[in-house]
């Protein structure tokens, strides 16, 4: 692994860091060891500083000073849902339509519900540990500010180095109080300068915690090192001006304020830095991607030196369960726990065409029809009712001769049918002797098995036949030539034949039976099918999505070059759609992107604890967050580069310019999709929805918003989280949040 910032340096203890007496009480921060090492020995020694700093990065990465668990930073827990990392993705995601938990630990049930209190210890949990950040990152700027270095006889060269060490913890003291501005809102306020030890901290409104934390990291940006000049996982120039275009794009929410010129000019710096776009798009998320440079500062995880129960440990073995194989993912085991909505699956895929819904078959006026009802219609989805001429699918007479013909689904064995001369059961035939022949007011004809079935009636002669068909392409273009079909899948909803495949050079024909009895080709190249027909030829190698659509009369087929989004990291095997109950895994389908296998194919360097870092920014987002900031009015910008932008995204999401989009489908719903799309499970979704106007409310409903399967309305409340009711009574200087 890189070179990180705690990788091989001691994590020294720091004496006296509470400075929150009121956010200490039932999730009491543990005080290290003073037996072992004082604060005044730890910062006597120049050499030491690095080694201080590398713990409040750690506090981002591990629960407490030992791995993965005992002597835990905070108490009142399991230490590994205590874990930052992991808490905050639990508040940012599990609320959202991005991810369910089949976990009904305490009340870890309310992320789902939305319909959590001031009691939650999970949200209590996370404010404790954002508070315990804060409070080492005080101690340290209060330690090594010009005065004690001077004092402790600290200058030259030590001295800088340990001027940029303390705005590092300055910007890591402004993620964390933005973290608390966005989750809580209204929260106890302490710097360096406040007094070490109990007291009663003030409240800070959220308005004026936005101008705190926007003026420390305006106050820092140049002093910090220019982005790639500091070891991995350090924080630079572009950290600064990542966080801050975030803050600004958000600052409508947290100010009744537009800064949306303000989030534009902070992205073009970061745009302009030198980041890339990694080329694959799941490199982000494996064991090496340490490698990336599109990383602009992540969360370091590592399997042997920073063990922890949270992290992205947990991601990765919470999404594995059901028939997944957790060897695939680096892991010795899967934790059945995290999956994601339906909602959510119908950003990548139109989600009606994965469940049984009536489908209308071509229209054939041209030709005369004959009518099928039969007791297969609803289940097969050609209609509402049964039994129904009028909703029926029809056969239809190509040259007007009393032949009629057709492609018919049946979804069960022994489906039952006859044929009607109109839309009505005025005159209609069915089969008393099961042998062929037609006869007025018929006994019902049986489909022996499912399937879809050729079907010919001759009311010149009353008689009909029915033969199943099962399809497929052959042809030198294909990869088994001319010898062998390869065989297309059907799909009942949409009534089509479907297949991606690799074509050569060449050209094929419809051939259905693995037989020539039944083929079809395309005479004039006009896309319309005939029995015999021509080969349909192939100009130029590729992958291609062919679709076969029999019916009624005339047949037709597509043939496209195919794209297909690359981020649909969906793992569907025994897993259903539809949520029927949160805490059975197999309900919702399963996530693939975050794996502990390297880009290679290795296993990380532990089976349990897992190496892959944790990308907090990246250059993607910021191009998503430049093109928003246009479209919502902001300056400085324009609407070219933004469509660039995002399409630069989408072809490395697809491979090619398959996915690309036109000025005119760049709006703010797309945005919101696209993010989505692009930054799923990395502990966006929650502040995206709330920006937009989607979080509380009913414009938008997923599965289980509101405890309710399908969803339903919340109170605006809940765009913020609750102060701990622990901290208010302990603390007569706060307000709780209006609504708990």
């Amino acid at each position: 692994m890189n070179t990180r910032i705690f990788k091989k340096l001691s994590v020294f203890a720091i004496a006296a860091v509470i400075g929150f007496t009121s956010c200490i009480n039932d999730l009491n921060t543990l005080p290290l060891d003073k037996d072992v090492v004082t604060s005044e020995d730890v910062y006597a020694k120049a050499e030491n500083y690095k080694g201080v700093l590398a713990k409040l990065y750690a506090g981002l990465a591990v629960s407490g000073q030992q791995g993965p668990h005992g002597m835990g930073d905070i108490s009142g827990l399991d230490e590994g849902f205590g874990q930052y990392l992991r808490g905050y993705w639990y508040a940012q995601q599990l609320p959202t339509d991005e991810a369910v938990l089949g976990w009904n630990d305490g009340n870890l049930r309310d992320y789902h519900d939305m319909d959590w209190t001031s009691n939650n210890e999970f949200i209590s949990a996370m404010y404790s540990r954002i508070f315990y950040q804060i409070s080492l990152c005080n101690e340290f700027i209060r330690e090594s500010s010009p005065a004690k270095l001077d004092e402790r006889g600290i200058s030259g060269t030590s001295q800088t180095e340990i001027a940029l060490f303390r705005d590092e913890a300055r910007f890591l003291r402004a993620l964390s109080y933005y973290h608390a501005l966005d989750l809580f809102g209204n929260v106890p306020f302490v710097t360096e300068e406040d007094q070490v030890g109990a007291f009663f901290p003030e409240q800070i409104s959220r308005a004026d915690l936005f101008s705190y934390v926007e003026s420390e990291l305006l106050a820092i940006e140049n002093n910090l090192s220019n982005p790639g000049q500091v070891e991995y996982g350090r924080t630079d120039k572009g950290a600064a001006w990542t966080l801050l275009a975030k803050l600004y794009l958000n600052a409508e929410v947290y100010t009744g304020q537009k800064k949306y010129t303000e989030s534009l000019n902070y992205s073009k710096k970061v745009i302009a830095a030198g980041y890339t776009l990694e080329n694959n798009y799941q490199h982000l998320f494996l064991a090496d991607n340490h490698r990336s440079k599109e990383n602009i500062f992540v969360i370091t995880q590592d399997g042997l030196r920073t063990k922890t129960w949270g992290g992205t440990t947990f991601i990765i073995h919470a999404a594995v369960g059901g028939s997944m194989k957790p060897a695939e993912f680096g892991i010795d085991g899967g934790w059945g726990g995290l999956r994601t909505t339906k909602q959510f699956v119908s950003k990548f895929m139109n989600i009606e065409g994965l469940k049984s819904a009536p489908v209308k078959t071509k229209s054939t006026k041209a030709y005369p029809v004959i009518y099928v009802p039969g007791g297969y219609q609803k289940a097969a989805g050609y209609g509402e009712n049964d039994w129904t001429p009028a909703e029926a699918p029809q056969l239809a007479s190509v040259n007007s001769d009393k032949n009629y013909e057709g492609y018919i689904y049946f979804s069960k064995e022994g489906d039952q049918y006859k044929f009607t001369a109109g839309p009505n059961w005025d005159v209609n035939w069915g089969d008393d002797g099961a042998n062929g022949t037609l006869e007025p007011n018929g006994a019902n004809v049986v489909a022996p098995a499912p399937g879809l079935y050729k079907i010919n009636v001759n009311l010149n002669d009353f008689l009909f036949t029915s033969v199943k068909t099962e399809w497929g392409v052959i042809g030198d273009a294909t990869p088994t030539g001319w010898d062998s079909d390869t065989n297309m899948d059907f799909d009942p909803v949409s009534k089509e034949w479907k297949i991606i495949i690799e074509l050569g050079k060449g050209s094929f024909k419809f051939r259905a039976n693995d037989g020539w009895d039944i083929n079809l080709g395309d005479n004039g190249a006009n896309g319309t099918l005939e029995y015999g027909g021509d080969n349909v030829a192939i100009a130029e190698a590729g992958k291609y999505e062919i679709k076969l659509k029999l019916g009624t009369p005339d047949y037709t087929y597509t043939i496209d070059k195919f794209s297909s989004d690359g981020r649909q990291m969906f793992y569907t095997d025994g897993q259903s759609l539809e949520i029927e109950q949160l805490f059975e895994f197999t309900y919702g389908y399963a996530i693939t992107k975050w794996k502990n296998v390297t880009s290679t194919g290795q296993n990380g360097s532990d089976l349990t604890h897992c190496d892959t870092d944790f990308p907090v920014f990246r250059l993607a987002d910021v191009y998503l967050m430049y093109a928003e900031a246009v479209l919502r009015g902001g300056s400085g910008g324009d609407a070219a580069t933004a469509l660039n932008y995002v399409n630069q995204i989408r072809t490395r999401a697809y491979g090619d310019n398959g996915g690309n989009i036109t000025s005119g489908q760049l709006n703010l719903d797309f945005i919101l999709d696209e993010r989505a799309r692009e930054l799923y499970w990395e502990a966006h979704r929650r502040t995206d929805l709330i920006r937009f106007g989607k979080f509380s409310g009913g414009s938008y409903l997923w599965a289980w918003k509101g405890a309710v399967k399908e969803g339903r309305a919340i109170d605006a409340k809940f765009n913020i989280y609750p102060i701990p009711a622990a901290d208010v009574t302990a603390n007569p200087k706060l307000k709780q949040n209006t609504g708990y």
